[in-house]
């Protein structure tokens, strides 16, 4: 399983991650930056995973429904835990595409999770060049793992970290004032303040380059928000403007079919 899991997954964005690098290394002449390849290889990952991200916000009706009829099963039947189990397994089973897609997506983060810690544990420092292809171009070891001149990749950086939390911040208040569904307070509370100050504390040990990883990830995650909110309100305003442009059509046409009848 692991091996699969390296020839598969691992193997290939490695490559990727270093092509890129040597990219860097011709356009900058000798002085490429691990950094921005680091960058540049979340931009692929999310540009794979995109059609998910467009299965999972498809989903996401389901999503509320499900959980919503779960909680109202847990108050209806909150002294019968007999019962309670009972129908929560007959829910799941009528609704068992929500749950598949929320297993499938968790695996993929795990995977993703799982590539990251060894690219940033070994294959930034060259103990994985062994899993470079053959046919890629030779890059000049070791890898310059300082992003800007200034944030070491293999050590962990306070800056980023904070920026990284304040990116969450601006990315779930930012989900929340888009959403078309109501937000409840709890929510608010558990995504814009709880969440953020968790991750500060979680991420604060791990290196910069997890943090720059996470950062692009959180833009880019910001700016497929922004146009899916944009898109929705175009969608929107051209469905007032279809409904006033039918409504002013059957306004025009009543006097005239009145003199007709008459």
């Amino acid at each position: 399983m692991a091996h699969l899991f390296v020839v598969v997954i691992y193997q290939p964005f490695l490559n990727i991650l270093v092509f890129f690098y040597w990219i860097l290394d011709i356009i900058t002449r000798g002085h490429p930056d691990m950094g921005i390849a680091v960058i540049l290889l979340t931009i692929v990952i999310r540009a794979i995973l995109l059609p998910i991200s467009l299965m999972e916000d498809r989903g996401e009706k389901e999503r509320r429904d499900l959980l919503k009829r779960n909680e109202e099963l847990e108050k209806l039947y909150a002294a019968d835990p007999i019962m309670l189990r009972s129908e929560t397994k007959k829910l799941f089973r009528r609704n068992r595409g929500v749950v598949v897609g929320e297993l499938f997506s968790l695996f993929i983060q795990v995977m993703i999770a799982l590539m990251l810690w060894r690219i940033f544990a070994e294959g930034l420092t060259g103990q994985d060049i062994h899993l470079i292809y053959p046919f890629m171009p030779k890059v000049e070891l070791p890898f310059n793992l300082v992003f800007l001149n200034k944030f070491d990749l293999t050590h962990t950086n306070i800056w980023l970290n904070f920026l990284q939390s304040f990116m969450i911040f601006v990315v779930e208040t930012a989900s929340v004032l888009t959403s078309p569904y109501p937000t409840t307070r709890g929510e608010v509370v558990r995504l814009q303040l709880i969440l953020p100050v968790i991750s500060f504390v979680i991420f604060m040990g791990l290196p910069a380059g997890k943090k720059l990883f996470v950062i692009t990830t959180l833009i880019i995650s910001l700016i497929l928000i922004l146009f899916k909110y944009v898109r929705r309100r175009f969608e929107e305003y051209k469905l007032e403007q279809e409904e006033k442009e039918r409504l002013a059509a059957e306004a025009a046409a009543t006097p005239q079919l009145l003199v007709e009848t008459k």
